[in-house]
């Protein structure tokens, strides 16, 4: 089978070009810049999704597209409706075009209770898009990934973990690894929505804890009331985007349980054990 992966330099993407290599599938990754793609996969092709006229003939003979597309953090360029939208949208024509067999694409948990946050809107939109083609589609919705963890992870290692409420708002992240060999399952067995969490459901104040722990020092959890986060959500908007979009997404997030079905082996307490180890072996007083 010929797989292309879109967005397959982005923290999933290069798991995903891994994951349908390893089942034996011939695997091309689109890219912005083929010098950053190195041996990501069999082929890479350089084109420019938010620019239709660069993705035509690109499809021809692929029979599976998985996008993980879209703006993690936010800068001064294109926005979410530019990318998480219309960029895949884009995509799902040319694959109309050439006749592919199948679109999957990573969507978010809990869609339905974040509208409003211009970076959910932006994916349900294209979710409905697809939806409404006659496209074979999987859409996926993870609830997080172990690089969200890392500003948990980051916040215990400058010595103090600030929370909102009570911190016991249950999520279950999953390793990039790990997601996409779910992704892979998914679009092997043609689901139509598959909901994807990690092994291990824990409160935001045990992975807390577990940062601490893995730091070996004594834990310092600062719980906010939760109406400072409320409150900072309804001032956002008036923020430059670059600061709000990504904001509003996780502050959203934070005040509700993100759990979806578990799957996987990689346990998030053996994620900060590396991250503890790489930052032992780091220059005194440096920081990343």
């Amino acid at each position: 089978m010929n797989v292309l992966v879109a967005g397959a330099t982005g923290y999933l993407g290069r798991f995903l070009c891994a994951e349908y290599a390893r089942r034996g599938h011939h695997v091309t990754a689109l890219v912005r810049d083929t010098t950053r793609a190195g041996d990501l996969a069999d082929l890479s092709i350089e084109a420019e999704a938010t620019r239709p006229e660069t993705l035509e003939g690109i499809m021809d003979g692929v029979d599976l597209v998985v996008s993980s597309l879209g703006i993690t953090r936010q800068a001064d360029g294109p926005g979410y409706r530019e990318v998480d939208f219309q960029a895949n949208l884009n995509l799902l024509r040319e694959a109309e075009a050439a006749g592919v067999g199948r679109f999957a694409y990573v969507h978010v948990l809990n869609a339905d209770a974040m509208k409003g946050v211009p970076l959910v809107d932006a994916k349900s939109a294209f979710v409905d898009a697809l939806h409404a083609s006659d496209m074979p589609a999987t859409v996926i919705a993870p609830n997080g990934f172990f690089s969200d963890m890392g500003e948990m992870f980051a916040m215990a290692r400058k010595g103090r973990v600030w929370l909102f409420g009570d911190g016991a708002q249950r999520l279950n992240p999953i390793h990039g690894a790990d997601l996409a060999a779910a992704i892979a399952d998914a679009t092997d067995a043609g689901r139509g929505w598959a909901e994807i969490g990690g092994p291990d459901v824990m409160t935001q104040g045990e992975i807390a804890r577990a940062a601490f722990d893995a730091l070996g020092t004594a834990p310092r959890i600062t719980c906010l009331p939760d109406a400072l986060r409320r409150t900072a959500l309804a001032v956002l908007p008036l923020l430059p985007r670059r600061v709000s979009g990504p904001a509003r997404f996780f502050l959203t997030a934070l005040g509700m349980d993100m759990v979806a079905p578990r799957f996987g082996t990689r346990r998030l307490t053996d994620h900060f054990e590396t991250l503890a180890a790489e930052a032992a072996r780091q220059p005194k007083g440096t920081r990343t």
